[in-house]
């Protein structure tokens, strides 16, 4: 079965609001097996939602409408689809009843507005799914052997009534079980060009494969590297994932240690968790970053296991009084790995990170803008730093700077003896 979603809501179109309710009901359609392959936004106005209504009615056999159920004249999405079905609007006196019922815990400075008196106004022929949480109803309109369900636009109305009728009625009408699953590998250090040359021949080779192959799409996201999703429909939860886990060991093999984590693990949770295995603390030393560095690790729970703390050495007298840097410039490799020797010794750490370098507007100690040094200092080795030339403005290095520290770490704690080299 295919479904699609339409959003309705000029302020949707404007930018005033963002649409979340799309994301959530998409999410919820793949977790179910069914397929969505167009979300439409749409303004208030009830030619348009009518024609953004019929188009998805003859693309997919359900079609789910959120927004438009209101009290107020804008809310139009009950009046085109009588419209759609060719039918009138019927007042339904239970649903009045109910509506004015919300009502009657509010005291008597709150009586019902009349204008709540449209929410009873049902198109002939459909179904009313009851409210619960507020006044709007919802509603399932069927079309011959297609549907259209009505959900208000508040999420966590729409929420509820997704789980309570609509996904159970879609499962229903389907006649079939299956599952969409997906699986998102988190990369850094390819372009996204670079990316898909690397893995072009598995594209290929799941391209032919039919029914019950994962597919592969690559989302660029930005200054968090690259992403890869693999998606798969299958009977059941098992055959899905023994799928994915079969892809995602493929792509591993031709990508290595460029892949640093899995859907919601970011760069800072996976260092933070091979330090723990390791029952290792980090301190670091920020220069460029100011602090990024820091705010990313105290964002991730349980940070307090395995990270000491940090000192921001943004001038080059406390490099050098604070975190022992020699004289001389302070933009250089030998600093940057101090930075870090000097960060495990003042805050009693095993594991030293440190970052200096250029974030710019201009250049400093003959440097050019986008210059940079990662140090880093781990037991039994001498303290190093990586040099990066890095794109950009000032914010952008320094965001750039920060989850490229963090992975330079990741990996030299994943070729440390005792790991078995595979990233998380």
């Amino acid at each position: 079965m295919r479904a699609e979603v339409v959003a309705v809501g000029t302020e949707l179109l404007l930018g005033q609001v963002v649409d979340t309710n799309s994301a959530w009901i998409g999410e919820r359609l793949a977790l179910c097996g069914i397929d969505c392959h167009f979300q439409t936004r749409v303004g208030d106005n009830v030619g348009r939602i009518a024609a953004a209504l019929r188009a998805a009615v003859e693309r997919s056999e359900a079609v789910i409408v959120c927004g438009g159920l209101g009290p107020t004249p804008d809310d139009l999405t009950r009046e085109a689809i009588a419209l759609v079905m060719n039918v009138p609007l019927r007042h339904d006196a239970a649903v009045m009843e109910a509506i004015k019922k919300r009502f009657v815990p509010r005291g008597p400075s709150r009586a019902m507005p009349a204008s709540n008196a449209r929410q009873a106004e049902v198109p002939e022929g459909a179904t009313v799914i009851p409210q619960t949480l507020g006044t709007a109803p919802g509603l399932i309109c069927p079309l011959g052997d297609k549907v259209i369900y009505a959900l208000p636009g508040v999420p966590y109305e729409m929420h509820d009534m997704m789980e309570r009728a609509v996904l159970a009625d879609l499962r229903r009408r389907s006649g079939q079980a299956a599952v969409i699953r997906s699986r998102t590998l988190k990369t850094w250090g390819y372009t996204e060009s670079a990316l898909a040359e690397r893995v072009a021949g598995r594209v290929e080779a799941l391209e032919a494969g039919g029914p019950g192959v994962p597919t592969i799409a690559f989302l660029a996201s930005g200054m968090e590297g690259i992403k890869i999703r693999l998606t798969v429909k299958a009977p059941d939860e098992q055959t899905a994932d023994k799928a994915l886990d079969t892809e995602e060991a493929e792509l591993r093999a031709l990508l290595g240690d460029t892949v640093f984590g899995v859907d919601d693990e970011t760069m800072e949770s996976v260092v933070g968790r091979l330090l723990a295995e390791r029952g290792w603390h980090l301190g670091i030393a920020e220069s460029l970053t100011g602090g990024l560095v820091a705010a990313r690790l105290v964002a991730v729970p349980g940070a307090s296991e395995w990270f000491r703390g940090a000192v921001v050495a943004y001038a080059a007298a406390v490099k050098r009084s604070v975190l022992g840097v020699s004289g001389g410039p302070v933009v250089t490799a030998e600093a940057a790995a101090a930075m870090a020797e000097g960060a495990r010794h003042v805050l009693g750490s095993e594991v030293g990170l440190a970052t200096t370098g250029v974030a710019g507007p201009t250049e400093e100690e003959g440097r050019p803008v986008g210059t940079v040094f990662a140090g880093f200092a781990l037991p039994g080795s001498v303290p190093d730093a990586v040099g990066l030339r890095l794109p950009g403005d000032r914010a952008r290095v320094r965001q750039l700077a920060t989850i490229s520290a963090l992975d330079i770490l990741r990996r030299r704690l994943l070729e440390l003896p005792g790991h078995d080299g595979l990233p998380s």
